[in-house]
């Protein structure tokens, strides 16, 4: 969430500056600010077209600066609370994302010394202990450094100063940030999207890290040391990539590249034949693998969903008990960890600070530490002892679509490879194997029924309230399909188990309140048919979504879409797909902003 963007250079800054705010809206905002020597700050709340016609024609030639998306935590979202804060001279500029746990304190101490502030924010009380700092040892380098011994929290920071005016200190704990390196100027971000149209070569900075960025040079320093090395990486996806290519919406483009994103999962890690997985990010730890007798998978939202589509695939295939945990609740539960346990992150962003976290916690414990990411050069990706990448390419849409699916693909991998290496027979696996190669295809064919889709939102669009259930393979679907409704239509819906009915939901069942069924030919077909009975029963309106050839659930639902016929373990994929579509649809018949629900963010670094 935020997000930071920084430029000293040969060119003008502003431009460049407001561009790459643009390209950073995806990850959620309320607020957007500036600052540029000479020029000083211009911000305000609401979008960054706004902030562009406040700095207008009148921006300076200044060749440096510091911008900032906000997305509320300490103080309500407008122009006061917006970023960049100054000191009480304006003589030191910062930007922040994450929080500062023990900013009341500083800020009561910092009164005390006649400092006044004028925000609500935490980040406000960097800039004033830094002006503190200076006015011991006038060393900007050094008073951000005594600055950040001072802080407890997460931060990724730009800071920046009137006399030093070419100068940009950053620094990250808990909050990516990312330098890249141009040709007589640099850029920082928070992640590689703003920077891809300048130059692809990055350095990405790990927790503790300070870098003092000039336009010809950088260096990478610790709290303590004065110089460690951080070695810089090429990024390999174009920034086109993360353009609409003529759809309205991101999350339409990325819900289409859908069978490219499982191709790409899929590319160089099969042998059909022999029903095997390779997965070099895993053969490292290979032989450590075979002794695990427990696997324990953390994620948050959609991640955490794909976990429990996991949880169903590692144990039918790999025969090794897994439990699947959020994130955000693992390491306050004190988890018991045994030697043999490894645990799994799973984070479209390899950011996710609930999910680092829990990866941290288990590491302290002497787990096995694995992830499934899709940012290269992320902190999960940079901390886990191996893992496997995506290959989903850029993800714009706030609610995960393709990197979602891709998660659920690189699982079905990581099963297979568990299995094979255990009791898993070669003819299962063949078999496994040849629906995962066909899988692209059978996503294909439900991408065109997005008409049909559309249609059957139309005729529920009025509903306030959705009831999404599913059964084995088909739980979590149901999990998923609410969560992308709530998300992007700010509808009320909530996934439940289609054998829990009895228990509780159906008190709700009218009319009026829509259930989504979920409902695959599959080995529980028969029951969740008698589920969905149950519903009708008490004339509550059915949607299914049923396996191509099913002409029995049309006699019991009200509306049916359909799915090709796929291996059992593989149909969350392609229900997935049609609960996006029409989450979609329903939401962008509300005519709202799809890509930038409210409230939400895309990469979640706070807790």
């Amino acid at each position: 969430m935020c997000g930071i963007f920084a430029y000293t250079g040969d060119k003008k800054a502003a431009p460049i500056l407001l561009e790459g705010l643009s390209l950073l809206e995806y990850r959620g905002y309320d607020s957007a600010g500036i600052y540029m020597p000479d020029f000083g700050v211009v911000k305000t709340p609401g979008a960054v077209a706004e902030l562009t016609k406040r700095i207008g024609d009148t921006a300076s030639d200044a060749q440096s600066g510091i911008a900032h998306l906000r997305w509320a935590t300490h103080g309500e979202p407008n122009e006061v609370n917006a970023h960049p804060h100054a000191d009480c001279n304006n003589t030191v500029f910062v930007i922040h994302n994450g929080i500062i746990e023990n900013f009341r304190e500083l800020r009561e101490s910092l009164e005390k010394r006649g400092h006044k502030f004028v925000s609500e924010t935490d980040t406000e009380a960097i800039s004033h202990l830094i002006e503190e700092f200076l006015k011991k040892d006038n060393d900007f380098e050094e008073a951000v450094i005594g600055t950040l011994q001072l802080l407890r929290g997460t931060y990724g920071l730009l800071i920046t100063s009137t006399k030093h005016p070419n100068t940009i200190i950053t620094a990250r704990m808990g909050s990516p940030v990312v330098i890249g390196l141009g040709e007589g100027e640099n850029f920082i971000a928070s992640d590689p999207t703003p920077i891809l149209k300048h130059t692809k070569k990055m350095v990405f900075l790990s927790d503790g890290d300070v870098a003092i960025v000039t336009p010809t040079s950088h260096r990478v320093r610790t709290l303590t040391e004065r110089e460690i090395a951080r070695p810089s990486e090429t990024i390999e996806w174009d920034v086109a990539e993360a353009s609409r290519g003529g759809y309205e919406h991101f999350m339409m483009k990325e819900i289409m590249e859908t069978p490219e994103v499982i191709e790409n999962a899929l590319r160089g890690r099969l042998i059909p034949g022999e029903g095997l997985a390779k997965l070099g990010g895993l053969e490292s730890v290979k032989e450590r693998l075979k002794s695990i007798d427990r696997l324990i998978i953390v994620g948050c939202g959609s991640a955490y969903y794909s976990g429990l589509v996991g949880e169903y695939l590692i144990e039918g295939f790999g025969g090794i008990p897994v439990e699947v945990e959020l994130a955000s609740e693992f390491r306050y539960r004190k988890p018991i960890i045994s030697p043999n346990t490894a645990v799994l992150a799973v984070s479209q962003s390899g950011e996710t600070l609930d999910t680092l976290e829990a990866l941290r916690e288990a590491k302290r414990q002497g787990a096995l530490i694995l992830g499934v990411v899709n940012a290269v050069g992320s902190t999960i990706a940079r901390e886990t002892e191996a893992g496997v990448y995506n290959h989903a390419g850029p993800e714009i849409g706030v609610a995960s679509t393709k990197a979602m699916i891709s998660q659920i693909v690189v699982l079905s991998l990581i099963a297979l490879f568990l299995g094979r290496d255990r009791n898993l027979s070669e003819k299962t696996g063949v078999e496994f194997s040849d629906a995962l190669r066909s899988l692209p295809e059978l996503v294909s064919k439900v991408l065109t029924t997005t008409d049909a889709i559309k249609a059957v939102t139309e005729k529920y669009k009025n509903a306030r309230d959705f009831l999404y259930i599913g059964r084995k393979f088909s739980f979590p679907v149901a999990l998923e399909g609410a969560l992308k409704l709530k998300e992007v239509s700010y509808v009320h819906a909530e996934g439940y188990g289609a054998g829990e009915m009895k228990h509780g939901p159906l008190a709700m069942i009218d009319e009026h309140f829509p259930t989504l069924a979920i409902v695959p030919n599959d080995s529980v077909y028969e029951k969740t048919i008698s589920n969905i009975i149950e519903i009708t029963t008490r004339k509550g309106p059915v949607i299914a979504i049923a396996t191509e050839g099913d002409t029995e659930i049309t006699k019991i639902a009200n509306d049916v879409l359909y799915i090709p016929k796929t291996h059992e373990a593989l149909t969350p994929i392609l229900s997935i797909v049609v609960l996006q579509l029409f989450a979609y649809h329903f939401a962008t018949e509300k005519g709202l902003n799809v890509d930038r629900p409210r409230n939400l963010a895309k990469s979640v670094t706070v807790e």
